[in-house]
């Protein structure tokens, strides 16, 4: 039985003229997403995460072509005052197990479509 699956690892990269930001953003800021975690390397407006957290996981999955979750990947900053933009980059994919990531088993119609 096949139980591994794959999700994109992303970059979530602050874009934009920072003379046109109302908020503390930082041009070529970014934190990464993999799996479940999400890896900063300076601050990062919670208000703007709040925003963000919704689309990273639809992001991470694999998505028909003609679906807008792969083909828009610029979010605009949740302040509409601020010109400060988001860029969602998909930079590899990482596998998982089912078994690793929860504590409920595959049932038998998983299985079989494994």
């Amino acid at each position: 039985m096949k139980d591994t699956f794959e999700l994109y690892n992303l970059d979530v990269t602050v874009i934009g003229d920072k003379t046109t930001f109302a908020c503390d953003h930082t041009p070529g800021l970014a934190f990464q997403v993999n799996g479940e975690d999400l890896i900063f390397v300076k601050r990062f407006s919670m208000y703007t995460l709040a925003s963000l957290i919704p689309l990273l996981p639809a992001k991470q999955r694999n998505t028909h072509a003609n679906d807008w979750m792969t083909s828009d990947d610029i979010i605009s900053c949740p302040d509409p005052n601020c010109g400060a933009r988001f860029k969602i980059s998909r930079t590899g994919r990482t596998t998982y197990r089912h078994g690793e990531v929860t504590r409920n088993p595959l049932n038998d119609a998983d299985k079989a479509s494994s």
